[in-house]
């Protein structure tokens, strides 16, 4: 997949939208789901996804705050942040979507109109203290509709090589069929099974409805 911008830029672009969402929520008092309509409703949001560097690495996430509230018409004054000692809800869920954002090239609506930014920032509990990329693989699982497979390993919080060691069948084999280039309807029945016992579910669980797609 051919990203916006290098990966060099990430986690700037993270700490951006992080703050941006901090800021606007915990000192400007919006609602996230205010302040990210306003943003996606901005010339910004649009940028950024494009990955404009002034707005990923050339200004802070508290000045894009200011830009989205003033392109919005708002005449706001942009305060100093209050000192906290630990990272919101609303910062966490500004570094993942960002990171999210990049990974999957889908535009900042789309995501809205999916899981919604209510609904990442709802994943705080638990998902803040795994590593990301597991984050990264349920918000996906949401955002399109993906294999019963792939969602019931994200369920059980393990990745393909982890599950792979788990059940002996090839990590590339798992990537194949949760990216559909292989029908699991139509693989091994042993390979199935030995999939579905290391998921702790039933091999027809596994199996897809494609009517259901």
């Amino acid at each position: 997949m051919i990203r916006a911008y290098d990966e060099v830029y990430l986690q700037p672009a993270q700490d951006n939208m992080a703050f941006m969402l901090d800021y606007a929520v915990n000192d400007a008092g919006f609602t996230i789901e205010d302040f990210f309509r306003l943003f996606i409703g901005s010339r910004f949001a649009r940028r950024f996804e494009a990955g404009d560097y002034m707005y990923i690495t050339g200004m802070s996430g508290i000045e894009l705050a200011g830009r989205v509230l003033e392109a919005a018409g708002m005449a706001y004054r942009i305060r100093e942040p209050r000192i906290r000692f630990h990272r919101t809800e609303e910062h966490w869920t500004g570094w993942i979507l960002a990171y999210y954002q990049w990974w999957s090239a889908l535009t900042f609506r789309e995501i809205e109109e999916t899981i919604g930014i209510t609904g990442i920032r709802d994943m705080y509990h638990p998902y803040h203290e795994m590593d990301i990329m597991q984050g990264i693989e349920r918000i996906d699982s949401i955002c399109r509709k993906e294999t019963r497979l792939k969602n019931m390993r994200i369920r059980q919080g393990l990745s393909q090589s982890q599950l792979a060691r788990a059940s002996g069948v090839p990590v590339r084999t798992i990537q194949q069929y949760e990216q559909r280039e292989r029908d699991i309807n139509r693989a091994q029945a042993a390979s199935v099974a030995a999939l579905a016992a290391a998921l702790g579910t039933e091999s027809a669980y596994l199996l897809e409805n494609h009517a259901d797609r």
